[in-house]
This record gives structure tokens, sequence and C-alpha cells, in this order.
């Protein structure tokens, strides 16, 4: 069955298996891969199944849909076509078992291992990278009118910020957690974050939109 492997700055969120006909994927919750993202419009692409090819075509997206750095209307996708929609490469891979070649980012800190960003993807997905770190780490949210707040840390991938102002997300590795921004400014200890993704130390200090956060791991 082919599947499509779903990163941002290099780093693996999801598998999302293709056993339907037509997979849609888009920014509204009725889509079948989810990816809650300013530059991914409401209906943004379709998969079509037919026999054992997979077409993929772009709904008139505001962003347009790339295959291989190349703008498409439709195409034929073929075993390790990468997918841009927005920041996101999705890699298609034709079989089950195939190798998953997502390049890794540059490690901004040591002990870094290959790590995510966020997106609610559709449910039941499970996420292919083994955990680690503390179960009881969390966000400490420091300033504005949710101060004293805790978000715990304990899925794979947590989402923090406001959409639309800046969002950036935290996730639980084998080695510990790490930090990439999605969208908006976030720096952490005073420091801007670029695009790569950088691990997190307890007492940390995350900053999105204003609002200042801390990284316990307890």
């Amino acid at each position: 069955m082919p599947k499509l492997v779903v990163a941002i700055d290099g780093v693996v969120l999801k598998e999302v298996s293709l056993a339907k006909e037509r997979t849609t994927l888009g920014r509204r919750p009725y889509n079948d891969i989810v990816i809650d993202n300013l530059a991914v419009s409401g209906e943004h692409a379709v998969l079509h199944m037919i026999g054992s090819d997979v077409y993929l075509e772009d709904l008139n997206s505001t962003n347009g849909t790339y295959v291989n750095a190349r703008a498409i209307r439709k195409q034929a996708l073929e075993h390790n076509d990468v997918i841009e929609v927005g920041k996101y490469k999705i890699r298609y891979l034709a079989l089950n078992g195939a190798t998953i070649d997502m390049p890794a980012p540059r490690p901004a800190a040591a002990g870094l291992a290959p790590a995510s960003a966020p997106v609610p993807l559709s449910a039941g997905v499970t996420a292919p990278v083994p955990l680690g770190g503390s179960a009881s780490a969390v966000i400490r949210v420091l300033s504005g009118s949710g101060a004293g707040r805790e978000v715990s840390l304990q899925k794979v991938v947590t989402t923090i910020g406001k959409p639309g102002v800046a969002v950036a997300a935290v996730t639980r590795r084998l080695q510990g957690y790490v930090v990439a921004p999605i969208d908006g400014g976030t720096t952490l200890n005073g420091e801007p974050l670029g695009a790569e993704a950088v691990a997190l130390q307890d007492g940390d200090v995350l900053e999105l939109g204003g609002t200042r956060m801390q990284f316990v791991n307890g």
C-alpha cells in the first residue's frame, strides 16, 4: 500500500497510508489529511489512486502544490517524489517497507536528534519515532492571560502559541525534546529561532507573539 511521509524542516511528523481511491489534503478539518497552517488552503489538493497508480491534483490552492520543486496541476506520482505544501514536505512512497529518505536538518545543538514540528494530521495515524525524554516535562506560561498554566508534553508533537500570530512545535524524541518554529517569530532564550529544530534544555525560555514560556523537564 502506498504511503505519504509528512515532514517539516527535514523532520518526520507522520506517516499516512493511502487506502482510499480519493484522499483529500487541506486546512479544513473534514479533509483526510489535515494541515492546520495558514499557507495551506482549506481544500488544497487531492490524491487519486487508480489501480497501482497515484495522481496528485491541485485544487486551485492559493499557494500552489509542488512536486520535486515544480508547480503542478495534476501529475502521476513516482516513488520518492517530494510534494511541497506550504512549508511541509510530503514524500510519496510507492510501497510499504520502502526507505524513508527525508533530508535531516543540520544539528543546531549538541544531542539534537532529527525531530519534528507540529501539525494535526488525520486521527489514528501513529508516529514512526520512538519516544524519550521525561514524561513529566511541561511548558509553563510565564506571561499574558495564561500565566501560570502548564502544558504537558506527553504527546509526540505539541504545538504552542497562537495561530495567525506565532506558532511553534515541541517534539518528544529519543534523546529529549526539540523545538521548531512553524509560523511567526519565536525566540529561545532571547535569540530568534531559525528554520531548524533546536534541542531544549531544562529552564529554556521561549517567546511567541509576546508571550513568554519556559520549558521544564521534570
